[in-house]
């Protein structure tokens, strides 16, 4: 008797890195729970190289930013998908799934979006909201030295369990797994090849990474200065050696990080052994995203923003030191909660966390984290990494 064809899965994705990042644990609890099904991920191109071989998932289908709603719909029929599954809240990744001609439609509940599903799921108990504050209130806040939100909220408000709760809908577990990306051999390989990373006098040279943007918005970017004395400390405690990550946009503050680390680097080893090896790379623009996991996997450590690479650092296996200002590590900090290989450092701000892209007064969230406490925080989780590594 010929077997029935496996059912068909379709999940939209979301269109943030770092939300994608942390959609992964759900992923792969929906593959426990559906081993036979068919998955395909539908996500926007940017991110078609995040999830390129990842185990959770079948196939993956892209789309461009000016696709419309009606085009990716008479796509989505060709493919004749038993079950749909959207992540995002919007309205839009609703009538995808409806206008795909998907028989059962599953995504949380929401006004102008219900009638587009065939299952709403109610919000996940215990859900905190990232609720912007207005300037009044930030200035309100900080005249009182108030702190209204003293309870800090707990593990289960991490936004890993937003996407844990919707595909137990389809019967997955909720229980949490750490946010995982693989890194195939073979690009990590071509990535020390092409920037000749393991080039000097030492046979494995100690490589650490730097992150100084943030898509989002200039309020989750701690101080380009700060990056840079920091770093040079690091170095100079450490002998490692710099990548500076960041997008194409972001190219010229990542040429005068490179640059001040660079002259701070021929001072303490010399203009000779600098210009043999590289001590110091700007990666920014000149990577895609496979290659962005291959490269921040190599690093032993990396400095970061709250953004879409410290989430991908965290789920390749390397710790990340996080200054937080604006947004909210219990809510969408780096890997599994509670993990304690990541540091997330924070000012005692009482505006903090705001949501906001720009701060409407000092920047004291981000201003009062200071370069020796970001030092000593990145030199002690290389120290407990290398640790690990020789149990």
């Amino acid at each position: 008797m010929p077997s029935s064809p496996p059912q068909r899965i379709l999940v939209r994705g979301v269109n943030w890195l770092g939300d994608a990042v942390m959609s992964t644990p759900a992923l792969l609890r929906l593959r426990e729970a559906r081993p036979e099904a068919h998955i395909t991920l539908l996500t926007h191109e940017k991110l078609h190289g995040v999830w390129v071989g990842h185990p959770a998932i079948n196939s993956v289908l892209t789309f461009k930013a000016d696709e419309s709603a009606w085009a990716m719909g008479r796509r989505l029929r060709q493919e004749q998908f038993h079950i749909g599954l959207t992540l995002p809240n919007s309205p839009r990744s609703a009538f995808e799934l409806w206008l795909g001609g998907i028989p059962q439609r599953i995504g949380y509940a929401r006004p102008w979006r219900n009638w587009l599903l065939t299952q709403r799921v109610p919000s996940r108990p215990g859900t905190v909201a990232m609720r912007k504050r207005s300037a009044a209130e930030i200035n309100r806040l900080v005249r009182e030295n108030s702190t209204v939100s003293t309870a800090t909220p707990p593990a289960s408000a991490h936004h890993i369990h937003q996407y844990l709760h919707l595909t137990a809908a389809l019967g997955a577990s909720t229980e949490p797994l750490p946010p995982h990306l693989g890194v195939h051999d073979t690009v990590t390989a071509r990535i020390v090849a092409r920037f000749n990373l393991t080039a000097g006098r030492s046979p494995t040279p100690l490589w650490f990474g730097l992150n100084a943007g943030a898509e989002y918005g200039p309020a989750k970017r701690w101080p380009e200065e700060s990056f840079v004395e920091a770093a040079i400390q690091i170095q100079r405690r450490t002998k490692c050696r710099w990548m500076i990550f960041g997008l194409q946009s972001e190219m010229e503050t990542c040429v005068r990080i490179a640059s001040n680390i660079y002259r701070a680097t021929e001072e303490e080893f010399g203009r000779e052994e600098v210009a043999r090896h590289p001590h110091v790379i700007n990666l920014a623009g000149a990577t895609n995203l496979r290659e962005l996991c291959a490269a921040l996997k190599f690093c032993q450590v990396v400095l970061t923003n709250d953004s879409g690479p410290m989430h991908v650092a965290a789920a390749v296996g390397t710790p990340v030191v996080v200054p937080f200002g604006s947004t909210s590590p219990e809510l969408t900090g780096p890997g599994l909660p509670g993990d304690t290989q990541h540091s997330c450092l924070r000012a005692p701000a009482p505006c903090a966390p705001c949501f906001l892209r720009t701060c409407p007064i000092d920047f004291r969230c981000m201003t009062g984290i200071t370069v020796s406490r970001v030092v000593e925080a990145v030199v002690t989780a290389a120290t407990a990494r290398r640790q690990r590594a020789a149990m």
